[in-house]
């Protein structure tokens, strides 16, 4: 497939690739993506990964393709299917981490068995002297269901022994025992082994643990020591194998030692030995509850099975983009999807690496740093920009999520809406004051150790001058929390050799400033040092070598903040302030109760300038909840006065399935608040658009695995890390009382009149935020399966199988489908697809016109003039008027015809008015003037493009 360079997609189709959906079932739903006007593919991780991985982000080997998804014959057979079609791929890469959890990375094995002397230590993002002594030059691996010494004495931790080679076990986790280390069995085989003292096969295996003596020890860290260890480690593992293949007593004997090494269940003493081995690893076994504060790994948030890598080292750079690399130069891959670039020490610098390697190995010359495609997972808050001097193409589409469900809530009810919520509650809620808090728990709950960690390199900073010595390690780890948790965005971008950029400026100054002022008691000078350390205003008396300490304590802060941010916001705030929790997105702002048409449109002109080929997102694999939920839940905000009477109602049915638990109910008032929310959002409805008046066990068990999800994410009665069974157990029983298929349930019959009433509405949004989506300027991406209805939930809700067949059909009926009817039938999801389908195949045809055409904001007039988003693209003469309703229950459902009265849009002068027909209906648009009537463009559909092409 010829291909212009970067190919930038008409619109892009996400697929999660995993064991239950393979390369070849996704070549075969190349022709229907096709068909239905998709250009690109966008495609979730499928290098190596555990093979029980649904979601592909913990890598095990850059290198290799994930076999659980298939073959490289069988993703050859897709690729070819897709440029068959012209279609393109765009990969999701995930440069930031690595899964750890399996032996399948050989790497983080190999740094395990050899330590700081691994060819790999400097792969992984390892603090090898950290603040506790007992760790240095070792690893601390999390993974224990219990203290050490209990697990230990359990017979939990087994020593075995194959092919030359001793490694550890525990349940399903394999961990490499150290060579040097070999000895502790070899010792127990050899005295076994006494009566055979003049057998060669004695002297061999006494020479082998001779050779052992003799490895170059594991803190070793001159080039050609680790060679040498890499090298001679193998060849002694090869003589062992040798030596028990060619004397089975020798096998026996090192079998039995490892029995005596694993000791005996009740009697302590026998496992003296094991624990002795196991305290010279490289690495140290604990329980799991102690990560937070003692990993010293850096890792992707705080998971534990995903270790963090280090871009910024050339090696490990051309290590892991190997195999990406020869996709794109085969043209298998067209386009980057790269994953928490907030995570790498050098953002900017990577993506440039990435576009400069693209262009060697595509062999052309880079369009302004940009030889191929490529958006970043970048969450921007605020009013926070894009970076201007990254070579990318935009973001991954949260931004434009968030703005689209913003516009469609009605602000007039953030009164109404709050006073609810607060009644139903008991308390009002402070955004800010939860988001400040949410951060700091985090900090002390999952990221305790990497604040520490910064805490300690910025004591040893200030240590090293007489100006600022006498500050105490404990203020400055507390200066350190403090501005984390007041920091306004994900991270900055201070680099060394730079100037700070006006924008982390003021971010870093207003971070400070807001932490000096919520710690009044705090000498102030401990902010001012840190501050101007994070804005390397270096002392004048400090040298080079102090500089390049203080400017990689700034790059290490860099970070730690987004994960704190994620971890603070997105994981737990959002699933706390659940006001209108519609607006709890990635990227969202719910403490600002929607937006105006023209903060809107300034947004779509901004994107225009700047990022013209961003990606637009409604639905994603991280989404809290799909774009069809969203927009229902959205609708709540037109409907504040029912949905105030119904939580009274519905409360007082529900009362008597609470639980008493420690003088409180389970569940509590915010999480049934939010239940509420949600089975609005995803109740199913009848092919009529009724609600299903039983929705049947498997939608309760969808509800209960959510909101456990949702309950442990907030950290309010359960966490994650100390799972309140009670509290979950009482909510779950709540959610099958509450929904019971039962005569007596009284519960159900109050809730369907506003199902159906928010379900309406929530079609009508759907439908706007699909029409803004594919208009606006960027490139419109499609979550797997949202071209039609679809009522997901967050992960691993969203990843259920799709039903492609339906969807085939679907596809091939529109055609002879008539107008009147897909309206009628709305419930059966074909209206979406037609209007999906119907715009995206104009896109193809007049490519141009979304991708540089102007962007032309176009008030209504009239009675429901702020019931619709108006807006045109022109270019050369060729335009189309976007008209999408919005607050359509001012209008009535459905939102068509007579009911808009004399609501209007004015075209501009510069707009043809030759040949005026409805892109939808191709039916001739009758003009007033310059004047188009919201009644006579809505006579069929809630939603139009008018065009003269």
């Amino acid at each position: 497939m010829k291909t212009d360079h970067p190919r930038i997609p008409v619109c892009t189709y996400r697929l999660q690739l995993n064991r239950r959906f393979t390369f070849a079932q996704a070549r075969e739903v190349v022709p229907y993506l096709h068909a239905l006007g998709v250009s690109d593919v966008y495609a979730s991780p499928y290098f190596q990964a555990s093979a029980d991985s649904l979601h592909g982000y913990d890598i095990t080997d850059h290198n290799k393709l994930n076999a659980a998804i298939g073959s490289g014959a069988e993703y050859d057979s897709w690729i070819a299917e897709l440029h068959a079609h012209g279609m393109g791929q765009m990969l999701d890469f995930v440069p930031n981490h690595m899964g750890i959890g399996a032996p399948l990375n050989t790497w983080w094995m190999d740094v395990l068995e050899n330590g700081p002397s691994s060819p790999y230590a400097k792969y992984f993002d390892i603090d090898w002297q950290p603040i506790k002594s007992e760790l240095h030059d070792r690893v601390l691996l999390p993974i224990l269901g219990d203290q050490y010494g209990r697990v230990l004495e359990r017979g939990e931790l087994k020593v075995h022994f194959d092919a030359g080679v001793f490694y550890l076990t525990y349940y399903e986790h394999q961990f490499p025992i150290a060579p040097g280390t070999y000895r502790f069995m070899l010792n127990g085989a050899l005295e076994i082994l006494a009566a055979h003292k003049s057998e060669d096969f004695y002297a061999e295996l006494q020479s082998i643990r001779t050779a052992l003596e003799y490895l170059p020890r594991r803190n070793e860290t001159d080039p050609k020591k680790i060679a040498e260890r890499a090298r001679e480690k193998e060849i002694i593992k090869r003589r062992l194998e040798r030596r028990c293949q060619e004397a089975p007593q020798v096998q026996q004997a090192i079998e039995q030692s490892v029995t005596e090494i694993n000791g005996r269940p009740g009697d302590a003493r026998s496992f003296d030995k094991l624990d002795e081995l196991l305290n010279a690893q490289a690495y140290r076994l604990a329980f799991w509850r102690v990560a937070a504060e003692e990993i010293n790994y850096r890792r992707f948030f705080d998971v534990n099975d995903l270790a963090a890598i280090r871009q910024e080292e050339p090696e490990v750079f051309d290590a892991t983009h190997k195999l990406l690399l020869d996709l794109v130069r085969s043209g298998a891959v067209t386009g980057l999807r790269i994953d928490h670039p907030d995570g790498l020490y050098l953002p900017r610098e990577y993506c440039e690496k990435v576009q400069q390697r693209c262009a060697e190995a595509l062999r052309i010359k880079a369009q302004n740093g940009r030889a191929i495609y490529m958006i970043v997972e970048k969450i921007l808050t605020g009013d926070e920009p894009l970076r201007g001097d990254w070579p990318v193409h935009g973001t991954t589409g949260y931004d434009f999520a968030s703005w689209v469900a913003q516009v469609l809530v009605d602000q007039t009810a953030e009164a109404p809406i709050t006073n609810a919520f607060r009644k139903f509650v008991g308390h009002s809620m402070h955004y800010g004051h939860l988001l400040y808090a949410n951060k700091r728990l985090v900090m002390r709950l999952a990221l305790a150790n990497d604040v520490n960690v910064l805490g300690n390199m910025v004591d040893r900073l200030s240590e090293q001058n007489r100006w600022f010595r006498d500050f105490t390690l404990q203020a400055l780890v507390l200066a350190v929390r403090e501005t984390i948790a007041c920091f306004p965005v994900y991270r900055t971008y201070v680099e060394s050799g730079q100037l700070v950029s006006d924008q982390d400026r003021q971010v870093i100054e207003r971070a400070i400033g807001a932490a000096k002022r919520r710690n009044p008691g705090v000498e102030a000078s401990v902010f001012n040092f840190l501050r101007d350390v994070l804005l390397l205003q270096f002392p004048e008396n400090i040298d080079d070598k102090e500089r390049g300490e203080h400017a990689h304590f700034v790059l290490k802060f860099q970070q730690v903040t987004g994960p704190v941010m994620a971890k603070g916001v997105e994981d737990t705030l959002f699933y706390v302030y659940n006001r209108l929790s519609a607006l709890n997105e990635v990227g969202g702002e719910p403490q600002r109760f929607g937006a105006s048409l023209e903060a809107f449109h300034e947004r779509n002109l901004d994107r225009h300038r700047n990022w013209p080929a961003s990606l637009l997102a409604t639905s994603t694999h991280d989404t809290k909840r799909s774009e069809d939920v969203r927009a229902r839940m959205l609708a709540i905000s037109e409907l504040s006065e029912p949905w105030r009477r119904s939580l009274t109602r519905w409360r007082a049915v529900n009362r008597r399935w609470k639980k008493h638990i420690e003088e409180a109910e389970a569940p509590d008032a915010n999480e049934e608040y939010l239940l509420y929310q949600t089975l609005l959002g995803t109740w199913p409805l009848t092919d009529s658009g009724g609600a299903m008046a039983n929705p049947g066990p498997d939608y309760i068990e969808r509800i209960q695995a959510y909101m456990a999800k949702a309950l442990n994410e907030a950290k309010v009665n359960t966490s994650w890390i100390q799972p309140n069974e009670e509290w979950l157990g009482a909510t779950r029983d709540f959610i099958a009382k509450a929904l019971e298929s039962s005569p007596k349930n009284k519960f159900v019959p109050l809730l369907l009149p506003l199902v159906e009433q928010v379900a309406r509405l929530g079609a009508i949004n759907s439908l706007a935020q699909v029409l803004l989506k594919l208009t606006s300027p960027g490139v419109p991406d499609i979550y797997q399966g949202n071209e039609i209805w679809d009522f997901s939930l967050v992960d691993p809700d969203n990843r259920r199988p799709v039903d492609y067949g339906k969807r085939r059909e679907m596809l091939n009926c529109l055609s002879s489908s008539k107008p009147e009817e897909l309206l009628r039938n709305w419930p059966d999801g074909r209206i979406k697809m037609f209007l999906t389908q119907r715009l995206l195949q104009f896109r193809h045809e007049h490519a141009d016109l979304f991708r540089r055409g102007n962007y032309l904001p176009l008030p209504a007039r009239g009675t429901f003039g702020d019931c619709c988003v108006s807006f045109g693209r022109e270019l050369d003469g060729e335009w189309i008027i976007v008209i999408a309703p919005r607050l359509s229950s001012r209008v009535g459902f459905p939102p068509i015809g007579g009911k808009w009265k004399d609501t209007t849009v004015e075209l501009p002068d510069s707009l043809s008015l030759k040949n005026v027909r409805d892109l939808f209906t191709c039916r001739s648009v009758p003009l007033d003037g310059r004047r188009l009537n919201i009644a006579d463009v809505l006579s069929v559909f809630p939603f139009a493009v008018v065009t003269n092409l």
